[in-house]
C-alpha cells in the first residue's frame, strides 16, 4: 500500500565525499547552503524510511531498469551505492544516471542509520524526452501497483528544476527562468497536479528543467485521488543556480 512520496534534487554536493571544503564562514557563498539542503534531503529520507521499507526510486533513464551497483567514481570519489543491502559484487554499472545514484545514496544512508532491517528499492527510469501523458500514466500505473501490494510502499522522485537561473548556472542565465521556476515551485508546494501536468516539455528543455518528467510522474502518482496531495515543503532554493525542491507528498487524508 502506497504511503508517501518524497521529492529531492540531485546535486552531487549532497554526498559528503564529493562536497570538498565548504566555506561556511561566508554565508553568502552558495556552498553555505549545502548543509541545509543535505539536512532537508536526509529528513525526507528518514520519514520515507519510517513509513515504508520498500521504495521505488523515480529517476532519469531508459529501460531496462538498472540493477546491481552504481558508483560516483566518475565524479571524483568511488562511493558505491546499491538498491538493497545485497551487494552484487560486480563492478559498478557506469550507466546509472546521476539522479539514480543520488537516490540510491539516500537509500543507503537511511538504511545504515536505521540499523537492522534493510530498505529495498527498485528503480523506475523515466526517459527525459517522455511527454506529459506518458509520465502521468507511468505515475498512475506505479500507484496502482503499489496500492495492490500489502506491504507499505514509498516513492522517491529525484528531479531538478531550472538550470538557467543565474550567470553561474550550468546553462547560464535565461531571463525567462526565474518566473517559470517560481511557477514550478508554486505547483510543487501546492501539489497542483494540473499545473505540473501542464508543464511544457519544450519550455522546460530550453530552461534546463531536467526534472520535468519526474514532476509529472509525481503528479500522476496522485491522479486517481479525489483531491491534490498534501505537501510538506522542507527546502526550496537555488544556491548553485539550479532550482532545488525537497518535499513530502501524502495522499489527501493520509496524514
Amino acid at each position: 500500500m502506497f504511503r508517501v512520496a518524497a521529492l529531492i534534487p540531485s546535486p552531487l554536493v549532497l554526498v559528503p565525499e564529493l562536497a570538498g571544503a565548504m566555506p561556511l564562514t561566508d554565508p553568502a557563498h552558495p556552498a553555505a547552503q549545502v548543509p541545509q539542503v543535505r539536512a532537508a534531503v536526509l529528513r525526507a529520507g528518514r520519514i520515507l524510511g519510517e513509513q515504508a521499507r520498500r521504495w521505488t526510486i523515480v529517476a532519469a533513464g531508459t529501460d531496462p531498469a538498472p540493477t546491481g551497483a552504481g558508483s560516483f567514481r566518475g565524479y571524483g570519489a568511488d562511493v558505491r551505492v546499491t538498491l538493497s543491502a545485497a551487494d552484487p559484487g560486480a563492478a559498478p554499472d557506469s550507466a546509472w544516471s546521476t539522479s539514480l545514484l543520488v537516490g540510491a545514496w539516500l537509500r543507503g544512508r537511511i538504511a545504515a542509520a536505521d540499523g537492522p532491517g534493510d530498505i529495498d528499492a527498485r528503480a523506475l527510469p523515466i526517459d527525459p524526452a517522455a511527454d506529459a501523458r506518458h509520465c502521468r500514466a507511468a505515475g498512475a500505473r506505479l500507484r496502482a501497483r503499489l496500492d495492490a501490494d500489502p506491504d507499505p510502499q514509498a516513492v522517491l522522485v529525484v528531479a531538478d528544476g531550472a538550470a538557467t537561473l543565474t550567470t553561474t548556472s550550468p546553462g547560464y542565465l535565461d531571463p525567462r527562468a526565474e518566473d517559470y521556476q517560481s511557477g514550478v515551485d508554486a505547483a510543487l508546494d501546492a501539489g497542483d497536479r494540473a499545473a505540473l501536468g501542464a508543464l511544457d516539455p519544450r519550455s522546460c528543455a530550453d530552461l534546463g528543467i531536467a526534472g520535468r518528467p519526474g514532476y509529472q510522474v509525481l503528479a500522476g502518482l496522485f491522479d486517481g485521488d479525489a483531491a491534490d496531495p498534501k505537501v510538506e515543503t522542507l527546502y526550496r532554493g537555488a544556491p548553485f543556480g539550479v532550482g532545488y525542491h525537497v518535499s513530502l507528498w501524502y495522499p489527501d487524508g493520509a496524514r
